[in-house]
């Protein structure tokens, strides 16, 4: 099974399981900031690649997202970041991760 998310912030559902609780621990590890966890600070996405060329960027973002992804939520596998490049204009990027939910 495949399905995409996008780090948006919503509102986090205690008790959540299953294939709701894997998009929601996604969304958590792609919408934090690395260093901000206190009891782990290296959960998160870093934001080394602020100011940096968006072909960098991109290339530093999405090699981060599937590195934390995997190793914060072992039920799946990053397939493929797309970018949405209407947001781009504003020095935005917004990604779109594909997931393999890994059946155990």
């Amino acid at each position: 099974m495949e399905i995409f998310v996008m780090p948006d912030p919503t509102e986090i559902i205690l008790g959540a399981e299953g294939l709701e609780e894997i998009i929601q621990n996604v969304r958590i590890i792609v919408g934090t900031r690395v260093g901000t966890v206190p009891l782990d600070r290296d959960f998160g996405i870093s934001w080394d690649m602020i100011d940096t060329p968006t072909p960098a960027a991109k290339a530093k973002f999405t090699s981060e997202i599937i590195e934390k992804v995997e190793k914060y939520e072992p039920r799946v596998k990053v397939t493929e970041v797309v970018w949405d490049e209407s947001e781009n204009i504003d020095g935005k990027l917004s990604p779109r991760i594909r997931l393999e939910i890994i059946e155990s």
